[in-house]
């Protein structure tokens, strides 16, 4: 099944993804696929987590996106995600394993332990994990996240580029899970002050917290009045 995986993703692959993946800093093999194209390939195949261990065993970018999408939280282990995790070689997969990992029962472990990695893509896997805990763990206290905004302010100036704005991000993310976090997290931003992070020749910007937030709340408020 994983040939024929791999022979329906080089199919939909194209150059230009190629060109625009490689900006990003992907350089292990590819074919290109777009991510609606490996989305709608993800609802095909279902959840198959035996599947998604020897896509990603194969190296190829494409296929390692796909299995973070077929994989089965629940059937990821500790010593595979460690594994997993290792083979890390840019923010695009780090980002596409970080929601993986964020879904399965290691979350914050994982989050704990990778978000102090030396590595750059480790540790920004670590603080995209705590993006999606902030956003999505509801059973998470307010308590919970206090010592991670204190981190991030005391040494975000000096974590690898990547990992700069995975913590940017994880502010963001912070701050708009309730008014309390928010007055926090601005506070934090205020402190840290300007973060600069190289996105190379992509054009992608790392943002400001405090007008992502604000942005963020006002574009809630006016959906929910509307």
């Amino acid at each position: 099944m994983t040939s024929d995986v791999l022979a329906k993703l080089e199919a939909a692959g194209a150059a230009q993804n190629r060109k625009v993946y490689a900006r990003h800093g992907v350089t292990n093999e590819m074919f290109g696929v777009s991510y609606a194209e490996l989305g709608k390939l993800a609802k095909q195949i279902k959840t198959n987590h035996s599947l998604a261990e020897e896509l990603w065993a194969t190296n190829n970018h494409d296929a390692m996106v796909l299995a973070t999408k077929i994989a089965d939280p629940a059937k990821l282990t500790a010593k595979q995600a460690e594994a997993w995790a290792k083979t890390l070689g840019n923010y695009v997969i780090a980002d596409a394993f970080a929601g993986l990992v964020a879904r399965s029962p290691h979350a914050c472990a994982k989050l704990e332990k990778w978000a102090t990695s030396k590595d750059e893509w480790v540790s920004s896997a670590g603080w995209t994990i705590l993006c999606h805990a902030a956003m999505y763990d509801t059973s998470l206290p307010d308590g919970y996240f206090d010592p991670l905004i204190k981190t991030i302010e005391s040494s975000i100036h000096a974590r690898p580029n990547r990992t700069r704005h995975a913590m940017v991000m994880a502010l963001i993310s912070i701050g708009i899970r309730n008014d309390a976090l928010q007055k926090k997290v601005v506070a934090a931003a205020r402190r840290i002050g300007r973060v600069h992070v190289d996105h190379g020749d992509t054009g992608c910007k790392t943002p400001n917290v405090e007008q992502y937030i604000a942005r963020t709340l006002a574009h809630r408020a006016k959906k929910k009045s509307s």
